[in-house]
C-alpha cells in the first residue's frame, strides 16, 4: 500500500450538526469534497444537554447512507438520563451506526443537575453494558491537561478510568505542541494503556475564533504562532497561509513518528484541510 492512501485511512473529520438549510447545503458539500480523501470515520458533534441530538442524529445518518464512510456521533451525558442514552443507542444501532464517540459534555446553562452520568468513564461503562462490543468507543484525551483538572496526572488518572472502562481508541484535544502529546503518550503507555490515541488538529483559519476556542479548553497558542497571527491583523488570506504552514509542519511530525491517525476539528469547512493534506503530500488520486 503507498503511502498516501494509507494515511487517508488514518485520517477523520469532525464536523457540528447545521443549524439552517443554507448551512446543511455548505457542509453537504464540504463533507463531498473531504470525502475524496477516504477518511477512516466522520464524527458529529453533541450539543451541551443534548441541544442538536436530533440535528446530530440526522447528519450522522445522512453521512453514513449518502458517502459510504463511517460516522460516528458524539454522546455526551451530562445532563443526561439511563433511558435517554438507552435510546440514543438503541436509534443509532437501529441505523446501523457502530462508532461513537463518547464524553462527558458540557453543562446546559442555568442547569444545575447533572443528570445520572458525572463523568465519561460512567457513560462508557454504560455503553459497554447495553451494548456490548457492537460500538467502537472513542473518547477524548487532554495532552495539555483537561482545564478542570486538579493536576497532570489526576487526568491522566481520568484517561485510564476511560480506557478500563471499555473505551477502543481516543481523540486528543487539539494542540500544536507534539512535544505535549508525545510526552502524553508516553505517560499513557507507563500506565499500561495501549489504545490508539489520535492527536487532534485545529486548522488555523479565524485568530479571534482560535483565541476564544483555546481560552476555553485549555490549548496552548504557541507565543511566537499569536505573536505572527495578531501581526496580520484582520488579513485573512495572511492568516489562513501561516495557518497552514504551521498545521502543516505539525502534521508532518506527528506522521513522521507513526502516530495512529490525524483528527481535523473542520468546523464545516474544507480549504485549510485540503490545503494542509495537498502540502504533506497526500493527495488522493
Amino acid at each position: 500500500m503507498d503511502k498516501p492512501n494509507q494515511y487517508a485511512q488514518q485520517c477523520s473529520f469532525e464536523f457540528f450538526p447545521p443549524k439552517t438549510e443554507q448551512a446543511a447545503d455548505n457542509l453537504r458539500d464540504t463533507i463531498n469534497k473531504l470525502a475524496k480523501l477516504k477518511p477512516g470515520f466522520c464524527s458529529v458533534t453533541f450539543g451541551a444537554g443534548g441541544s442538536t441530538r436530533e440535528k446530530t442524529f440526522e447528519t450522522v445518518v445522512e453521512i453514513q447512507e449518502n458517502t459510504g464512510i463511517e460516522a460516528a456521533p458524539h454522546i455526551s451525558c451530562i445532563a443526561s438520563t439511563k433511558d435517554n442514552i438507552r435510546a440514543v443507542l438503541q436509534a443509532y444501532q437501529a441505523k446501523g451506526i457502530r462508532h461513537v464517540v463518547a464524553l462527558r459534555g458540557d453543562m446546559p446553562s442555568g442547569m444545575m443537575c447533572a443528570g445520572e452520568f458525572h463523568y465519561a468513564n460512567e457513560l462508557v461503562e454504560f455503553i459497554r453494558n447495553e451494548t456490548g462490543s457492537h460500538f467502537h468507543i472513542e473518547v477524548a484525551a487532554y495532552p495539555e491537561v483537561h482545564p478542570q483538572a486538579t493536576n497532570a496526572k489526576a487526568d491522566l488518572i481520568n484517561f485510564k478510568h476511560k480506557v478500563d472502562a471499555g473505551a477502543n481508541a481516543a481523540i486528543t484535544q487539539y494542540f500544536y505542541n507534539p512535544d505535549a502529546y508525545f510526552r502524553f503518550v508516553d505517560d499513557c503507555t507507563k500506565l499500561g494503556i495501549s489504545i490508539p490515541i489520535a492527536p487532534g488538529i485545529m486548522p488555523i483559519t479565524n485568530y479571534t475564533q482560535l483565541s476564544r476556542f483555546s481560552e476555553s479548553c485549555g490549548a496552548e497558542i504557541p507565543r511566537w504562532v499569536r505573536k505572527r497571527l495578531e501581526m496580520f491583523g484582520d488579513d485573512r488570506l495572511a492568516i489562513r497561509a501561516f495557518g497552514v504552514d504551521v498545521v502543516t509542519e505539525l502534521c508532518r511530525r506527528l506522521l513522521e513518528q507513526g502516530v495512529p491517525g490525524l483528527h481535523f476539528y473542520t468546523l464545516n469547512q474544507s480549504e485549510a484541510c485540503l490545503a494542509i493534506w495537498k502540502n504533506l503530500g497526500l493527495e488522493s488520486n
